[in-house]
């Protein structure tokens, strides 16, 4: 190994940025911001086998109070060393602390992408050393996200999509170590420089002119959009559904969920100048037409976010439900099962988000199951489904080969069974808001039954009044069991409800019905209040019809007196002779 001798980079955030420090006489000291230039930095950047500087001012990685380099430093630029650059002699004794330089370079690494359609898509090379060399991962856990790092590096958007290649031969490759990749600031750190041969290679594609920043995933983002080596972000209003169903088609996402202003924070840059007209078949954003969108200004919370649907195209099969059984992923129109890489640590947590995406409740088991057969498949790492919010950016779509997959055992959201009462038809009985009722001596009979979502299972009658509590257990037949009843008397009068057990997976599941009442009446009681209430009904009736006839008399003219009374006058009234 070679460490530098007389400079260095404290409390950064990689191997090639801190504050920097230089070594004399067995110390360390800070350099004033005033005594190093651009020339300086330069040689201690390359001193450093980092890249060029790219920042360097006082206080960017806090101060320190060590007494502080007394010269000034009058670097040409080419030389090998910090400690070889001429100097001006003392500049004082003196440097208030916020003003010990900092210096970031960027990365040492040369990143590319050869043999693709852009320089944003291809195999994957690496430039170590000063020797350029395909890269083939140190394990099998390179997935999207780890693409993602690349695409950023390369200055090409969102990663679109990643697999391990086979060549026709072996050739030197760089290892490189995936999980690395996201965790430090500079592929250098992640290299492998072990001497190897191998026919093993990366290919991958990062979109060329659209990325989505500051999501949650690789599908979100606040939308930006490159032209002449610029990134600028999109109005709300220059972008409508068909622009957003091609950007999210551009970016290997699924459909548009929501995409409006300000979703994801707003920026200061330059804004795109011109209104999207997609048609929404176009295979890239910039292939749409577009037009002058007539304003120079957008305000910052006007920039458009964007959440694409995630393209989690997994199932379990093999088992009767569809919440267990074999883990599968589609991807290009093909079904492959899972594996988990050799070293991630699948568990029960891993399991759990399989269930929560698929809906299927909480994560029973989950365990490796050997064939007989080798089949090919794609792997997926464990840590990476626990901290992100789609399975797709963690399965590595290369060419995989293995005699086990992964079972996954969901408790799935069993459906509540439905209770149904019937009764005999020499029986009075009816239903009310609350449940039943039945008169006494009337035969009963109470059915549980289930949709059909798995095989067997029990079927648990719950009875209960103010006084106790009873269950009868049958197991289930075609989804259903029928609890029948002897005439019933008033003991039957409580609350029933049904409740559906299954014992599968070496698991034991239930759910419960509603409940439903049932009051019994005794017949002898009834017949009296029967008869009570149709005598008094009765009553009421002869009542009103006599009340309506004494009215309707009343109102009538004595018509037959005053024709007596006529008759009687003409026969005492004396005749006239004619």
């Amino acid at each position: 190994m070679t460490c530098s001798d007389s400079v260095r980079l404290v409390d950064g955030t990689g191997l090639c940025s801190g504050r920097l420090e230089v070594r004399s006489d067995q110390r360390w000291s800070p350099v004033c911001e005033e005594d190093l230039d651009l020339q300086g930095a330069q040689v201690v950047c390359r001193e450093l086998g980092c890249g060029a500087p790219s920042v360097f001012k006082g206080g960017m990685f806090g101060g320190v109070e060590a007494p502080f380099w007394t010269k000034k430093f009058q670097c040409e630029g080419h030389e090998s060393a910090l400690l070889d650059c001429p100097d001006s002699g003392l500049t004082g004794n003196t440097c208030p602390a916020a003003t010990a330089v900092g210096l970031t370079c960027s990365g040492p690494d040369e990143v590319q992408l050869v043999g693709g359609s852009s320089t944003c898509s291809g195999r994957l090379e690496i430039n170590h050393h000063g020797e350029w060399r395909p890269v083939e991962p140190w394990d099998t856990s390179w997935t999207l996200k780890v693409t993602a790092v690349i695409c950023r590096r390369l200055d090409c958007g969102s990663a679109v999509s990643s697999r391990q290649i086979k060549e026709s031969s072996n050739r030197p490759v760089w290892r490189i170590i995936p999980g690395c990749v996201e965790s430090k600031s500079t592929l250098k750190e992640c290299v492998d420089i072990e001497d190897v041969s191998s026919s093993d290679g990366l290919e991958m594609t990062c979109s060329d002119s659209v990325r989505l920043v500051d999501g949650t995933g690789l599908c979100s983002g606040r939308l930006e959009v490159k032209s002449d080596q610029h990134w600028s972000p999109v109005c709300e209003e220059d972008l409508d559904l068909q622009g957003a169903q091609v950007v999210c088609r551009e970016l290997g996402c699924g459909a548009p969920s929501v995409f409006k202003g300000g979703m994801f924070g707003g920026v200061e840059a330059q804004f795109w100048t011109k209104k999207f007209q997609c048609e929404g078949n176009e295979s890239a954003l910039l292939d749409c037409g577009g037009s002058g969108s007539g304003r120079n200004t957008c305000s910052p919370g006007k920039a458009v976010g964007l959440s694409c649907e995630y393209p989690d195209y997994i199932r379990l099969v093999g088992e009767p439900s569809r919440c267990a059984g074999t883990l599968e992923m589609k991807h290009k129109e093909k079904w492959r099962p899972l594996l988990e890489y050799w070293y991630s640590e699948w568990d029960q947590r891993s399991a759990a988000v399989v269930c929560t995406i698929l809906k299927c409740g909480s994560a029973v088991s989950t365990r490796r199951v050997e064939h007989d057969d080798e089949r090919v498949m794609w792997v997926i790492g464990a840590s990476c489904v626990q901290t992100t919010s789609s399975l797709f950016q963690c399965v590595d779509h290369g060419y995989h080969c293995s005699y086990e997959d992964l079972e996954v055992i969901c408790s799935d959201l069993l459906e509540k069974p439905n209770i149904t009462f019937s009764f005999s038809t020499d029986g009075v009985s009816e239903a009310t808001p609350q449940g039943y009722q039945a008169l006494s001596g009337t035969s009963f009979n109470i059915t549980c039954s289930i949709r059909p979502q798995y095989e067997g299972g029990d079927f648990q009658l719950i009875f209960s009044d103010s006084i106790t509590t009873q269950s009868y257990t049958q197991t289930a037949v075609n989804h259903a069991a029928h609890f029948l009843f002897p005439p019933a008397d008033q003991s039957h009068g409580g609350q029933y409800s049904c409740v559906y057990h299954l014992h599968v997976f070496s698991q034991t599941f239930s759910s419960e019905s509603q409940t439903v009442s049932l009051t019994v009446g005794d017949p002898l009681r009834d017949l009296i209040i029967r008869c009570v209430v149709l005598i008094g009904g009765l009553l009421t009736i002869i009542t009103a019809l006599y009340c309506c006839y004494k009215v309707k008399t009343k109102q009538q003219p004595p018509v037959l007196n005053n024709e007596v009374n006529v008759e009687m006058q003409i026969l005492t009234t004396p005749q006239e002779s004619t």
